[in-house]
């Protein structure tokens, strides 16, 4: 089988390098009264890391990505919206699944990035031919944290620098595998989405199944909250589901109160328009775009992969 490294080398840094070229001149005025220090210390982190970065650019030219509309009959501008009726039956059907297969195993971080980017390896390599091999490095803080509070992880497309900053049971296997699609150059939210849920869903693996679940059945109630013609918070979404207690309090708290549904801050509507910008639906692709992809698939006339990757 083809094979292409992306070596990665900004990843393996103890910090984030782009962190670093930005923060470091403010800190050294600060603790030393003069920015020439923190200058050349910004201009050494720099340099690695746009080496890094053309290093990565010249592999990435020979990957072949995934054609998404012709393997799975869907993608960010085709989908058909599912139905209502559907979308609360798969509420209740997940909280069945989510029930009978529960584990209150949490692998550590690292351990979950390591199995996790193999398996993301092996499902886009059986669908493309060809692996591509990628660092499963991850960080837990960079600047971007606070930048955006409400993020759960980031990457940095430059340097496929990537960090997860909330560890959610049951959740974290997701994130991670969202944003390790994106260091293999999946850099859409929808299909960093969609290939994160399919990968995991398909892994055999009783911790990543159960992130794949949860994230689907949480994007759901996420859907049904702000499309309700009257208003519906946590205790009310969770009735919908049926699940069971320890996953009913971990499920509660990804979820807004009734009456901040609808709202959004400012660098949640920044980020929408930057999405939009760049031929994105916007931040409605982070959930019923990602699931009317998998209704779009599940009902295509003729996808090259079976629908059943997209089983609940």
């Amino acid at each position: 089988m083809d094979r292409v490294v992306i070596p990665g080398k900004a990843t393996y840094a103890k910090v984030s390098l782009s962190d670093v070229a930005l923060g470091a001149p403010l800190l050294s005025r600060v603790l030393l009264g003069a920015t020439l220090p923190g200058q050349v210390v910004a201009a050494a982190s720099t340099g690695y890391y746009m080496g890094s970065a053309a290093r990565d650019w010249f592999a990435r030219r020979k990957v072949r990505p995934i054609d998404f509309r012709a393997t799975f009959g869907a993608d960010i501008d085709h989908l058909e919206p599912q139905p209502d009726e559907a979308r609360r039956w798969e509420v209740r059907r997940l909280g069945q699944l989510l029930n009978d297969g529960y584990t209150a195993e949490q692998p550590s971080l690292e351990l979950l990035a390591e199995v996790i980017n193999e398996r993301l390896t092996d499902y886009i390599a059986a669908i493309t031919g060809q692996e591509v091999v990628t660092s499963h490095q991850v960080r837990s803080v960079t600047l971007a944290r606070y930048l955006m509070p409400q993020a759960l992880g980031s990457c940095d497309p430059i340097s496929g620098d990537i960090a997860v900053f909330q560890e959610i049971f049951p959740l974290t296997p997701h994130i991670l595998a969202h944003e390790l699609c994106h260091r293999k150059g999946y850099l859409m939210e929808l299909h960093a989405q969609a290939l994160a849920y399919l990968a995991l869903r398909t892994s055999g693996d009783p911790v990543l199944v159960q992130a794949a679940r949860a994230e689907r059945l949480h994007r759901q109630l996420k859907v049904i909250q702000r499309h309700s013609d009257t208003p519906l918070g946590p205790v009310e979404l969770l009735q919908l589901t049926g699940l069971r207690s320890e996953l009913r309090g971990p499920i509660s708290g990804w979820l807004a109160p009734a009456d901040e549904a609808a709202q959004t801050g400012f660098m949640a509507r920044l980020y929408d328009r930057r999405m939009r910008l760049s031929g994105q639906n916007g931040l409605s692709d982070y959930d019923e775009g990602f699931l009317d992809f998998l209704w779009t698939f599940t009902h295509a006339d003729d996808p090259a992969v079976p629908t059943h990757h997209a089983a609940l």
